[in-house]
């Protein structure tokens, strides 16, 4: 088969497409022939040499893809050759195949074609384990989405809405902010111009954010905690902004707020599992329901991987770029 290789970190002419073995599912795995993945800011950070995969994964780029089963390995149940799927990786989906743990597979939602249910897995999974399993958003809260035109921002969003949270986004430019209008964002804060913690406190007659979803880590860490409500929830998903900060404690505990940090691609593989099966139970329906979609902003053939790579770095798209196998 081919696939999206890295011979050395680099720019993104480091993507090289190459021909290399057809992997073989193991137990518990099956085999999927790619229709499409979507582009990452971790395949990014993996092509420029600062986000190895975990051990034992492929070491191509990817953290989701869409496409059909063509084989199963040994202990796959409940899975049939052919069958529509995407898929939560570890990595492997810039490639023709690749071989996926059962647990991590979902069925492809109803009234969404194949190749644009590769835009859903690692930003739903994403999303409903920090805003919703991990940080408990409840109807009639406020939730604030840092990036709200992101692949990320644009699934939160709906996301919150669909439950019946106020949602407020920030975003670059008044066009993106337009954007997240239109997927239902109630507080729209453009962070080139105004300050997020007045916009927010504003908007919220002073009570603050119940969450954040955060992925900017450090420079946002200290204007977060004063954007959050009482029993605030922040839930730090990136460190665009930087690694390490400085944290009141006194600011936190005023307020009895929680600050939680979590990644996905380096979680077993069990925990993958759960957090699928509550997507499934609870957003497949909204997906199926016509509430929740995806949102694509272009697709490019898998082998100019390098070109979805110049898009998500020059932070002109809205929502997810995908890349096309076949």
């Amino acid at each position: 088969m081919y696939a999206i290789t890295i011979p050395e970190p680099g720019g993104p002419e480091a993507l090289v497409w190459a021909e290399v073995p057809d992997p073989v599912p193991g137990e518990g795995e099956v085999l999927v022939e790619v229709a499409a993945a979507a582009v990452n800011r971790a395949d990014v950070l993996q092509r420029q040499g600062f986000y190895n995969p975990p051990p034992g994964a492929s070491p191509y780029p990817g953290l989701e893809c869409s496409g059909r089963i063509a084989a199963l390995g040994p202990g796959v149940s409940g899975w049939s050759v052919g069958d529509e799927v995407c898929a939560l990786l570890s990595g492997g989906g810039y490639a023709e195949k690749v071989a996926v743990p059962s647990g991590q597979l979902l069925p492809v939602p109803d009234g969404v074609d194949l190749a644009q249910a590769a835009a859903l897995p690692e930003v739903v999974c994403t999303v409903w384990s920090n805003v919703f399993m991990v940080s408990h958003l409840r109807p009639g809260e406020t939730l604030l989405v840092h990036g709200g035109a992101s692949g990320i921002g644009t699934m939160a969003i709906q996301l919150g809405k669909a439950i019946g949270a106020r949602v407020a986004v920030t975003a670059g430019g008044p066009d993106k902010l337009a954007r997240c209008s239109e997927l239902g964002a109630d507080i729209l804060v453009d962070y080139r111009e105004q300050d997020f913690v007045d916009e927010v406190l504003k908007a919220t007659d002073g009570v603050g954010a119940d969450v954040i979803l955060d992925i900017m880590g450090a420079k946002y860490l200290e204007r977060n905690v004063r954007a959050l409500a009482v029993n605030g929830r922040l839930a730090v998903i990136g460190l665009q902004g930087g690694a390490k900060g400085e944290l009141n404690l006194g600011a936190l505990l005023t307020k009895r707020a929680a600050v939680t940090a979590t990644s996905l691609r380096g979680r077993p593989a069990a925990e993958k599992a759960a957090i699928v099966a509550a997507v499934r139970e609870h957003v497949w329906p909204l997906i199926a329901g016509g509430r929740v979609r995806p949102v694509v902003d272009r697709t490019l053939p898998l082998s100019d991987a390098a070109e979805g790579h110049r898009v998500l770095e020059a932070s002109t798209h809205v929502g997810k770029v995908l890349l096309t196998a076949g």
